[in-house]
């Protein structure tokens, strides 16, 4: 006995549940292209918007992206307080001064109960230290009773107070390292490691970094060549194992680095950005300061700053540090920055700018997914032969050809399977390719014979004997399928009125559904398809997806398409000749020689011009069949000349029915001219 074996897994995530099949995906385009006749727009807005399979599967699109995105960012700024900062140092600084108030009243208490327990000359030598150290603890309580109100000024205080306890002191100092790498991070996220716990030669070297940095922006500014090559000599450990590798890239960087802190100032409220500056401040010296402030100022003028001054409006109620605060800054710039590459990706339909790395580190693993997939999405089409080039695509015939046969699918979703008809002929004819029916011989018939037949049908009247004596009721034919050809142009009213009223989709898709037609059932028939407006032009099939209402001249040059199209019929002497119109309104250009002269309500001379050129169709033999989109007196009474001169027909028509009208109409006229 066999046995299969079979793996089973806990999902991660990784697993692909959405397989884009080339041709799902083009039926998925052939609406758009057929409304634009732009392969780039539709798959804009494919990457936009994504799709569904057959399978009711979604495949999200960068529009989900950008939901995702604006969610999680509406989230953050719900949750939390921008002011609650400047709260947490104030509850440090709190605790600072409470630990050294019990460190002092702790000492005070030991010293008091050392001179308890000493003796004769000791005790002395005790109380004489312990009333220093009560000295020194009043003090010391003096100055914590009378520190400062703002938060800068009480930093400013403590930085020279001596501190009792020593867990004070070391909570004080890490303090003062959290405010100064967050200023240092201004410059480089590398500094702040280095600058915690900064002696003051560390000090003097980020001066004098600061200074050398300024006199680069000051050069640059003034049209001056900068050193930077001499700067990063000095100064890159600073900017950590990947220094920026010229000033613009430097400046860029600074840029990134300020705009945190900057965005995290404007994000709060007035009284607690100034209460964080002052805190800020008053762990640097002044020199510092004003190396700092002229950064900030050069930095303005040779770069745009407003980025940097973006305000997060927070809504929210949970408390932040600094540190929690700048790297959640950082989040928001970081969303900023992928929300514009993912608009710029929708605008050009091209996801290249996206950072996958970027999108996996705020969206998730899945959101890189579904960007690999929309990235693919022109690989799809090429290697199913749909487009000729993923940078500059182009629709191949393959697809053209998807897109005709998708239309015909859809012009007759909703006919009955009866309404068709498919050149099934109950008369045979005379002529054309054998087939394997067969008939019993009558004069005039080609003789054709089915010896096979023929025989058999003398051996049955006669009986088993040799020879087989035939005679002409024996004799058997093959019957011939009756060839039919027909030659059809279809005329497509670009006229802007078409492109208003969306009427242009409905007829273009009709053509493209002819085309699928003929060159799956009657490969043999000819169409030519002439679009026209203030001119007539033949539009060839593969340009056919592409072409759209003209929306910039104004003109119903029916007169020229009609010219035209006797010049195309021209070239197919036998069967049926037919010109298929669709339009949605009355002649109103007609041809002078090489001009086209358009008169709006038409003229008199227009109306006579085309209706002579359908009385030339006539006499060719041409039938010609309109198709109305609109119904009005003007339009009505056209048409009823066209078919009283042609003996053509007329249907009034809405474009959602336009394509079952057509078609079926096409296939019919087929089977009422062989019948005939």
């Amino acid at each position: 006995m066999l046995y299969s074996a079979y793996q089973y897994s806990r999902w991660d995530g990784s697993q692909n549940i959405f397989d884009m099949d080339a041709e799902e995906l083009m039926d998925h385009l052939s609406n758009e292209l057929l409304e634009h006749g732009d392969i780039l727009k539709a798959l804009r807005d494919l990457m936009r918007q994504g799709m569904q399979d057959s399978q009711g599967r979604q495949m999200p699109g960068l529009n989900d992206l950008m939901e995702q995105l604006k969610n999680q960012r509406r989230q953050q700024l719900q949750q939390f307080n921008m002011d609650s900062v400047i709260d947490d140092i104030k509850e440090r600084l709190d605790e600072i001064l409470k630990t050294e108030r019990e460190g002092i009243q702790k000492r005070s208490d030991e010293a008091r109960q050392q001179t308890e327990d000493a003796e004769g000359p000791e005790r002395v030598q005790m109380e004489s230290l312990s009333q220093l150290l009560e000295q020194r603890a009043q003090r010391n309580l003096d100055k914590l009773d009378n520190m400062p109100e703002s938060t800068g000024g009480a930093i400013k205080e403590l930085m020279e107070y001596d501190f009792m306890d020593p867990e004070a002191q070391r909570m004080f100092q890490e303090l003062l390292d959290m405010l100064r790498s967050q200023m240092a991070q201004n410059l480089s996220q590398d500094m702040m490691q280095n600058l915690q716990s900064m002696t003051p030669e560390d000090m003097a070297a980020l001066r004098e970094m600061l200074s050398q940095l300024n006199q680069m922006l000051q050069d640059k500014a003034m049209g001056r060549e900068p050193d930077f090559d001499g700067f990063m000599q000095q100064f890159g450990p600073m900017f950590g194992p990947n220094p920026p590798q010229s000033l613009e890239e430097l400046m860029e960087h600074l840029m990134d680095q300020m705009s945190q802190m900057q965005s995290l100032m404007e994000s709060m409220s007035p009284e607690a950005r100034q209460q964080l500056e002052d805190a800020l401040n008053s762990v640097l010296d002044p020199e510092t300061q004003r190396e700092l402030a002229q950064l900030a100022s050069l930095m303005g003028q040779l770069m745009p700053m407003d980025a940097m001054r973006r305000e997060y409006p927070f809504l929210g109620d949970d408390s932040l540090t600094l540190d929690q605060a700048m790297q959640l800054m950082g989040n928001l710039q970081d969303m900023d920055e992928l929300e514009r590459s993912l608009r710029e990706a929708m605008r050009t339909g091209k996801p290249d700018d996206v950072d996958p790395d970027k999108l996996a580190e705020l969206l998730g693993e899945e959101a890189r997914r579904t960007w690999e997939q929309l990235q693919h999405l022109l690989e799809v089409l090429k290697e199913g032969g749909y487009i000729k080039d993923t940078e500059s695509p182009e629709l191949t015939p393959r697809a053209i050809r998807r897109i005709g046969q998708k239309a015909l699918k859809e012009v007759f979703m909703n006919l009955k399977k009866d309404r068709m008809g498919n050149h099934e002929l109950i008369t045979r004819g005379t002529a054309g390719d054998t087939i394997t029916d067969t008939k019993l011989y009558e004069f005039g018939d080609p003789f054709q014979l089915d010896l096979h037949t023929t025989v058999k049908n003398a051996i049955v009247r006669t009986g088993p004997e040799v020879p087989v004596r035939l005679t002409p009721d024996d004799f058997e034919i093959f019957r011939s399928e009756h060839m039919t050809q027909a030659s059809t142009v279809v005329l497509l009213d670009q006229s802007r009125s078409m492109g208003l009223f969306g009427s242009y989709q409905a007829a273009k898709k009709v053509a493209m559904a002819l085309f699928a037609l003929i060159n799956g059932q009657f490969p043999r028939d000819s169409l030519y398809v002439i679009g026209f407006s203030d001119y007539a032009r033949e539009i060839k099939d593969d340009d056919l997806p592409k072409s759209n209402s003209n929306a910039w001249v104004s003109g119903t040059n029916i007169h020229h398409a009609l010219m035209l199209s006797r010049k195309l019929l021209s070239r197919d002497k036998g069967g049926t000749r037919q010109i298929i119109l669709i339009t949605d309104g009355e002649p109103t250009a007609h041809l002078e020689g090489d001009r086209s002269f358009f008169s709006y309500p038409p003229s008199y001379k227009t109306i006579m011009e085309t209706l002579k050129e359908v009385r030339r169709c006539t006499q060719e033999g041409i039938r010609i069949n309109t198709f109305m989109l609109e119904n009005n007196y003007q339009l009505m009474n056209f048409v009823d000349k066209i078919t009283r001169i042609n003996r053509g027909r007329a249907f009034y028509s809405s474009p959602d029915r336009l394509g079952e009208y057509v078609l079926v109409d096409y296939v019919s006229n087929r089977k009422k001219r062989v019948a005939a």
